[in-house]
């Protein structure tokens, strides 16, 4: 994989993160937690008990781990397409597309897991909440964790993750592909503004398809962890349902759309434009 690959991944995925992580704590915890009445609900209740602070917990573990998961994704997904279509990448089949996206959520997979399940740990620690200081931080939650549950532990809610990121990665990088060509003129370069909106528009399609298999995976991460136990995908799917009904399955909806766009958009022109930096300064 390519040193400005992973660099341009490390810097373009921190840089979404910070960007979008004050909702996707809110998200986690519409999902996770049922006392909230709504998003309102849940953003006054959060800052009131914990300060502004409170929506950026858990951010430090992901923004430092997120260059290796970012560069592997992108990375694998260039690769994969490469290797697919090693002649007129500009022009490659969407089918290719979308196989190399998926290849791309399954590399990643190994590496977001555990960075994901510590995440959604520490995003649940609100105040007033019996365990609520369960984790002094990221270092703390995994030591707690493999003391508790072993290596096996890390790896909590995996399958889940595994149905929403390979299938969304080939959606994820589709749409992105398709809307730059509809907006680009043949033979030349996406500019800044096709980028943005391809980025965005993929992250709210991907989103919104994610959402049901993201309520299944946080609520199993959030198993054995201060949350309720489930057995497994099944258990849960079967659980949530009987208990909240299919809606369930939406919550998190309207976050995760809203948070998308800027996130993906913010995402997707800080790697092209670093790409183009790096790759430029390199032929220099």
């Amino acid at each position: 994989m390519p040193l400005v690959e992973f660099v341009a991944g490390w810097i373009s995925g921190a840089v979404g993160l910070v960007v979008g992580h004050p909702l996707d704590t809110v998200k986690v915890r519409l999902q996770t937690q049922s006392v909230y009445r709504g998003i309102c609900d849940c953003v006054v209740k959060t800052y009131t008990r914990e300060g502004f602070h409170g929506f950026f917990k858990g951010m430090s573990f992901p923004v430092l781990s997120v260059a290796l998961s970012n560069a592997v994704a992108f990375g694998s997904y260039s690769n994969a397409l490469d290797y697919l279509t090693p002649c007129h990448r500009s022009s490659s089949p969407l089918s290719a597309v979308f196989m190399a996206g998926c290849f791309s959520g399954l590399t990643q997979l190994f590496v977001s897991a555990p960075i994901d399940l510590v995440k959604v740990r520490l995003q649940n620690q609100t105040e007033g909440r019996p365990g609520g200081s369960k984790y002094r931080g990221p270092a703390h939650c995994v030591a707690v964790i493999l003391r508790q549950d072993g290596v096996r532990g890390l790896c909590r809610g995996m399958w889940a993750l595994a149905l929403r990121d390979v299938p969304c990665y080939g959606l994820y990088f589709l749409p992105y592909e398709l809307i730059c060509r509809t907006l680009t003129e043949k033979g030349k370069q996406p500019g800044n503004s096709a980028v943005l909106v391809a980025g965005g528009v993929a992250g709210v399609v991907t989103w919104a398809c994610a959402t049901p298999m993201d309520v299944i995976k946080a609520r199993l991460q959030m198993s054995g962890g201060g949350g309720r136990v489930y057995s497994g995908v099944l258990h849960c799917i079967t659980v949530s349902v009987r208990e909240e009904g299919v809606r369930v399955f939406f919550k998190g909806l309207l976050l995760n759309s809203v948070r998308a766009f800027p996130v993906n958009a913010v995402t997707f022109l800080s790697f092209e434009m670093l790409m183009r930096a790096m790759t430029d300064s390199s032929h220099d």
